[in-house]
């Protein structure tokens, strides 16, 4: 399945570094950025992920709240988000979610098909207050 613009945006509950969610219920009445990253300890994904705990604030100006996903484990998430803080000078402050098996990753459409599924691809998906993606 792929989000089309317009679209419900899938709900789905997954582990995350901060606990448990169901998808639409961590979202509330807000927006979300919901956004994957091909795997953890790399120095791009290092950097994306601190300009985005950096902007924290701003996002929190629009009403809008910030969530990761890759096929790396939770444990993994939370030891890379101390190397996170180290090199970037900010802590993650928003939820890492683990999709091992790959079920956030195949709902959103995040892996490329005939390649390895071991990553997801850079995906960005936008998500208003009706659960609607954009």
């Amino acid at each position: 399945m792929s989000l089309h613009l317009g679209d419900t945006a899938p709900d789905f509950e997954a582990d995350t570094t901060e606990g448990r969610i169901n998808f639409h219920d961590w979202i509330g009445d807000g927006w979300a950025v919901l956004f994957s990253h091909p795997a953890d300890f790399t120095p791009v994904c290092t950097t994306e992920l601190g300009e985005t705990a950096r902007l924290k604030d701003e996002f929190a100006k629009r009403q809008c709240k910030v969530i990761a996903v890759s096929v790396d484990s939770v444990e993994d998430h939370k030891a890379w988000s101390g190397d996170i803080e180290e090199t970037q000078g900010r802590a993650v402050n928003f939820p890492i979610i683990g999709d091992e098996n790959r079920k956030v990753a195949q709902l959103y459409d995040m892996l490329h098909p005939g390649e390895d599924d071991s990553s997801t691809v850079r995906s960005v998906f936008l998500i208003d207050p009706n659960k609607k993606g954009y």
